[in-house]
This record gives structure tokens, C-alpha cells and sequence, in this order.
């Protein structure tokens, strides 16, 4: 979903900020050979600086030829550590630290997240890498932008390893289908935002604090979508009250955004997103409010739904859910679930697989209660004997309700009144029969 052609990439640093005299220094080390180090990436770079702070400056970009603007800064805190960071700017309400009031620049989460994920692989020992929720100036820039700092004393500001680290990062960054997204709630280090990021494709492009939710209106979470060019919006539920999740939950469905958990970004897998839509209305079709869970299902096609045997699924969940689960992570499916977690039994592929989906669920199920339950075969037909404790057998035979019934159900005897009651004596069987087309050819 992003754009891998070589960029014109305009790096701006002001003559003031140590840590942007750092990176640059850097950087340009590496370009003229100097230093080596993996420049993957085939952009173009041109250096430019400035007299005042990065924050304060107005039409920075405005004659600059470029695709992206990355911006080489310092990081301070009230609470100072050692970080490496990235960020997009903007005010959501006033411009405290420059740039316009309700303003955003325009954002560019594939490189963003190319650049932390750079970050971390470079990070030098004893500091963190992390987004920054939006803030500050400039905003009236006309290119894509964003930040990457050093924090947050001198020290490290100074500190020729972290200007290397960042160097490299800037260099090396490669977006890997990345799927942007904007992002709401959080502390100012965006947590959850940064981890997503680092584990998945979710690539992040405005991300507002949680002190801002109150103050956002339909007007300001569009400039958000519009300015990072996202497809859906990830709500750090944890960081919200509920007034607040109410808030950006109601203004996301106003203007029709889809919501993604984080579950859902991290299972995207390789999954074209075109393909991922088309398996959300489909899922949503069969049953309102399905969950999709996506296993081995990658790359792009045609989704189309494979019903698998109701009775059949139903019957291996009972025995052994976690299992299913986890032997689905070998099949090229999505599977369904309602709100509550009950599996559905359609599941989603591409046409090319689903002939021999529904053979592959069949032998998972069959083999998983083979393995666990007692069972026979008669031509097609799976039958499947359920042995059970029954609680009325034992009451009749004097075992008292209690720590008894638990040995009895574990299938272990008791002694009730003198006598031993085995498990044999209390329980009851039934039969289930499956009919399953192929079944002889199940080992």
C-alpha cells in the first residue's frame, strides 16, 4: 500500500539543534562513504537547514523539489530518557509550539514506520525507541513529513552512537506493505501504537493523546484520515473512559471509518487489504458483527465461503477448541466467530483453495475426536460415542453431591456407604453420527 519507487527525500535540521547537527553529520558520512552502513532504499537526498528552531519554521518545503521531508531534531521531556524517536506534527487545538491552531501537516506513515522499525534494529544499548503522538509545528507544510529525534538532554543529543543509529535508520528505511492507519488514546509515547508497529503492518500516521479526545470534532478526525491517508482508525480502548471511547467510536461511524483492534491489525498477515475488505463484508453478511480471524490465508485473490459440517465443527470444539484453533494456523482460511466468540461454522478462503478446504477442515476435525473421543466408522458415517457422568444415576445409588462427583466425572471410583461406585455404574452413553462424504479416505 505504499509507494517503494525511489524518493526525493529533502532532510532539514536546524543550525541551532545539536541533535539534528548530529544526525546529519552522520548521515552525510555515510552518503560520502566515510562510514559504512546498508543504504537499501536507492532515494535521493538533499540537506537543507535552518537558522530557527525546526517548530517555528513557516513554508519550509514550499520551493523545495521533493517526495518527503524528514525532519532531523533534538527530543526534550519533563521526564528525560534516553529515546529515539518518531512523529508527525499538528495541533489539535492551540499552537503552543509553533505551526497553526487545528492544523495538520501531512503525514507518511510507511516511511514513519520503516524508520522506527530501523530504529529498533540500530537502537544502541540503554535507549528506547518509540512514536510521538502529534504535536507541534510546523504545519503548513506541503510534502509529507515527519520527525526523528534524539532525547532528551544533551547528552544524548551529543551522543555520536545515537546519531549514527539515526543516520542508519534514515538510510535503511524500506516500508513492508505497510497498511496506515491513524491512531487514538494514549500517553505521549503512543505505547500501544509503537508495539503494533513493530510487530505488524499497521503503520501509523496521526495519533492523538488521550488529553485531546474531549477537544476532536468529526471536522478534526477527517483531517486526521485525509492527512496520513489511512484505511481504518485503532482506538487504544484501554486509555479511554468510557465518555471518551463513546466519543471517537461515534464520530469514526459518522464518517463511516472502519475500526480495527488490535488483534485484528496484528493477524493481517500478508493479506492483500483489498482481499481483507472483501472478507469483512462477507463476514459481516453472514453473521452482523462477526469477528474474522485470519490464519494462513495470504496474498490476493477471490474470497469465497466454504461452509464446513455445523455438527462435525461443534462436535471438535467440544472436545478440544485450542487445538482446532491453533491446526487452523496451518490452512489458507479465515475463520468466523460471533461477538462472543462462538465459532461459525463458514469460513472464508480463495477460489483456487476451496475445493480442498473443506477435505482439510474435515480431516482436522475427524482426527482431533478420533484422538480423544471414542468412535467407529460405518462407511461414511462418523460415530461418535459420548460416555458422561449423570449425576441422577449417582444420587440413586447413594454418592452424595460433592467432592465425589468431581472423582466420579474424572473417571475415578468412590465408596458411598460401604460400597464402591465405579464410573461405569454412573454414567451414561449416546451416539452422535456425522456424515461425512470421504470419510474412508480419512487415515
Amino acid at each position: 500500500m505504499a509507494n517503494d519507487q525511489p524518493m526525493r527525500i529533502a532532510l532539514i535540521n536546524s543550525r541551532q539543534d545539536k541533535a539534528g547537527l548530529n544526525i546529519r553529520h552522520h548521515i552525510e558520512r555515510i552518503l560520502d562513504g566515510n562510514e559504512k552502513a546498508a543504504v537499501e532504499n536507492g532515494h535521493v537526498y538533499d540537506f537543507y537547514d535552518v537558522e530557527e528552531r525546526l517548530i517555528h519554521t513557516s513554508a519550509v518545503d514550499a520551493r523545495i523539489d521533493c517526495d518527503l521531508v524528514i525532519f532531523l531534531s533534538r527530543h526534550s521531556s519533563v521526564n528525560p530518557v534516553p529515546v529515539l524517536t518518531v512523529h508527525v506534527t499538528g495541533n489539535y487545538r492551540d499552537a503552543e509550539l509553533g505551526g497553526s491552531p487545528r492544523t495538520l501537516a501531512p503525514a507518511a506513515p510507511a516511511m514513519m514506520q520503516a524508520t522506527l522499525r530501523a530504529l529498533a534494529r540500530h537502537c544502541p544499548e540503554g535507549y528506547r525507541v518509540s512514536y510521538e503522538v502529534t504535536h507541534h509545528g510546523p504545519t503548513d507544510l506541503v510534502h509529507p513529513s515527519f520527525f526523528v529525534e534524539i532525547g532528551s538532554t544533551e547528552k544524548e543529543w551529543t551522543d555520536p552512537e545515537a546519531g549514527r543509529a539515526v543516520a542508519e535508520s534514515v538510510l535503511s528505511a524500506v516500508p513492508q506493505d505497510p497498511v496506515p492507519l491513524v491512531g487514538f488514546g494514549g500517553t505521549h509515547y503512543a505505547a500501544r501504537q509503537t508495539e503494533i508497529a513493530l510487530t505488524s503492518r499497521g503503520a501509523f500516521g496521526h495519533i492523538a493523546h488521550t488529553r485531546e479526545i474531549a477537544t476532536l470534532d468529526e471536522a478534526m478526525v477527517r483531517s486526521m484520515m485525509d492527512k496520513s491517508g489511512a484505511v481504518a482508525a485503532y482506538i487504544d480502548r484501554k486509555a479511554l473512559d468510557k465518555a471518551d471511547l463513546n466519543r471517537v467510536s461515534g464520530m469514526l461511524d459518522a464518517l463511516s471509518v472502519l475500526r480495527l483492534s488490535e488483534s485484528e491489525i496484528t493477524s493481517l498477515g500478508h493479506l492483500s487489504w483489498d482481499t481483507y475488505c472483501t472478507i469483512r463484508k462477507m463476514a459481516g453478511a453472514v453473521s452482523p458483527g462477526a469477528r474474522c480471524f485470519i490464519h494462513a490465508l495470504s496474498g490476493s485473490g477471490t474470497p469465497v465461503l466454504v461452509r464446513a459440517n455445523p455438527v462435525l465443527l461443534a462436535e471438535t470444539a467440544k472436545t478440544n477448541e485450542p487445538d482446532l484453533l491453533k491446526n487452523l494456523d496451518d490452512l489458507p482460511v479465515v475463520h468466523l466467530s460471533t461477538h462472543d466468540n462462538r465459532l461459525l461454522p463458514e469460513f472464508i478462503t480463495v477460489a483456487e483453495n476451496s475445493s480442498e478446504i473443506i477435505h482439510a477442515l474435515n480431516t482436522l476435525c475427524v482426527k482431533i475426536i478420533r484422538r480423544e473421543e471414542i468412535t467407529a466408522t460405518e462407511n461414511d458415517c462418523l460415530i461418535i460415542t459420548k460416555v458422561r457422568f449423570d449425576p441422577q444415576k449417582a444420587r440413586k445409588l447413594g454418592v452424595l453431591p460433592g467432592p465425589s462427583y468431581k472423582e466420579l466425572a474424572g473417571g475415578r471410583p468412590v465408596v458411598a456407604d460401604g460400597r464402591t461406585i465405579t464410573p461405569d455404574m454412573v454414567s451414561t452413553r449416546s451416539e452422535i453420527r456425522v456424515h461425512i462424504p470421504g470419510l474412508e479416505k480419512i487415515s
